[in-house]
């Protein structure tokens, strides 16, 4: 894999924000979360291949989070709204003129949500995997479980990045417990890379104080909440709370133990099958994307469709019935190479088709 091109900007306090771009095709833009570092990142077994397939057909911009990989670390402000500043400015800064997909992963899903609320312009869909509307603080829990919370605050401000194999794999296996001796080894490698203790401190400290609930019923873009049935890390009903709240989001599990999800494991190969239905890489979507052979009333129902009308209201607007309808999007689906409505309603956004 080619090494990124790093580039950096300024965000609103002055800190330095690294981030990077690689691939080719519609945008992806991965929301800031911890434990990453643009150039390390290609060398770690479990983060390799999600790079390579994130940006196979699509041009994925990343970035690392205020305190980690390559921005400033030595910064006073460690703060959620301090995130989805940064956000802000790498995207400004990459000069981004189309509406993008946003990702956002563990923490980031909150950045996300956060950003496409302030931004729905910019944000065309909305992926978000393994993560919360709640950080710790917000939930309610007994006071034994947010004791277990502070103590692994405790044990990352004292153990952070040492070199004990017992402490690299207790945290490593919260992320990855189905990983092997070398993925954890790299998880271990990578907490030392990607910031201090004194940073990860801080920042989880930060994590537990997120709260986006009112702003994700705000979020009017198509969204895909992905969540790991047995995540060790950010729990299943997290994911089933967040999907919850965003209106018409669709909610998939995914059948494993792992918060970053495993190359190897069925899973992994679920999480992209769904994303390549949501938001179809540029050659997928180039070969279905037939739209010259609807007829023009084909062409005004997908037109509503895309506009989230369902059957009767598109019935209603061009004055016919509801099974001519029905017909019409059968032939619609069929030739647009789509099985559901939510796949159709995509590759039309995708289009500019329904987004006025």
């Amino acid at each position: 894999m080619k090494p990124p091109s790093i580039r950096f900007c300024k965000s609103f306090d002055g800190t330095r924000i690294a981030f990077a771009e690689m691939g080719d095709g519609p945008v992806i833009v991965r929301a800031p979360h911890w434990l990453t570092h643009l150039e390390h990142e290609l060398r770690i077994p479990f983060w390799k291949p999600w790079l390579e397939r994130f940006s196979t057909g699509r041009r994925l911009l990343r970035m690392d989070q205020r305190g980690c990989g390559l921005s400033d670390w030595d910064v006073a402000d460690i703060s959620f709204e301090a995130y989805v500043r940064d956000l802000e400015a790498v995207v400004d800064e990459a000069g981004l003129s189309e509406p993008f997909t946003l990702f956002g992963h563990s923490q980031g899903a909150a950045a996300a949500i956060a950003y496409a609320v302030r931004h729905p312009e910019r944000v065309s869909h909305l992926v978000l995997l393994g993560g919360y509307a709640r950080g710790i603080e917000n939930r309610e829990l007994p006071a034994t479980v947010r004791a277990e919370f502070e103590a692994l605050v405790q044990l990352v401000q004292a153990g952070w990045g040492r070199e004990d194999a017992t402490y690299r794999q207790m945290f490593a296996m919260q992320f990855i417990p189905g990983a092997g001796l070398e993925e954890i080894k790299a998880m271990g490698e990578l907490q030392r890379t990607a910031s201090s203790a004194a940073n990860a401190t801080r920042l989880l400290r930060s994590f537990y104080a997120i709260d986006v609930r009112d702003e994700a019923t705000r979020v009017r873009c198509p969204t895909l909440v992905m969540h790991a049935t047995s995540d060790r890390r950010i729990p299943f009903e997290e994911g089933r709370h967040m999907a919850g709240l965003i209106p018409g989001a669709r909610f998939v599990p995914l059948d494993s133990d792992n918060h970053i999800l495993l190359p190897h494991e069925p899973a992994y190969e679920k999480f992209f099958s769904e994303l390549d239905a949501f938001v179809p890489a540029s050659a997928r979507a180039g070969e279905r994307a037939t739209f010259g052979a609807l007829t023009p009333r084909e062409a005004e129902i997908l037109e509503r469709i895309a506009r989230g009308l369902n059957n009767g209201r598109i019935a209603a607007e061009l004055g016919v019935s509801e099974k001519t309808v029905r017909n019409n999007v059968t032939q619609i689906f069929d030739k647009l190479g789509v099985a559901t409505r939510a796949e159709a309603i995509v590759l039309a956004r995708n289009h500019g088709i329904g987004t006025e």
